[in-house]
């Protein structure tokens, strides 16, 4: 059975999205959270570095994180989580028991790159 799929989506409004590869520079465990999560600070070369909190503790481990390259939308509106102002949305697939596998360039490309 196939899944109803959301509205159609301009090119325009795509657009309007910035999905931009960083490096995480810094991961620890945000015990300040209801959900399982883990702080971070994620550089976007000429874009700066943003904080955000990601769901990622089942598949993944904090010192692990450093240095690996990941998928961020970074155009939206700041968030509070807990005590940490989110600047930044990680992107990843959602498994069939929640677990999340971040996107991830094949190769190393350069901090701020965009996704298009």
């Amino acid at each position: 059975m196939e899944k109803e799929m959301a509205q159609d989506l301009t090119w325009d409004e795509f657009m309007k999205v910035e999905m931009v590869v960083g490096t995480i520079i810094s991961a620890e465990e945000f015990k300040e959270v209801r959900n399982p999560a883990y702080k971070m600070i994620v550089d976007f070369g000429d874009l700066g570095t943003r904080k955000t909190s990601a769901q990622i503790t089942k598949l993944y481990n904090p010192k692990k994180l450093v240095g690996k390259q990941v998928v961020a939308v970074i155009n939206f509106p700041p968030k509070q989580i807990a005590n940490l102002m989110s600047e930044c949305l990680v992107l990843g697939c959602v498994g069939d028991h929640k677990e999340i596998t971040l996107l991830q360039p094949e190769r190393k490309v350069k901090n701020g790159t965009r996704i298009g």
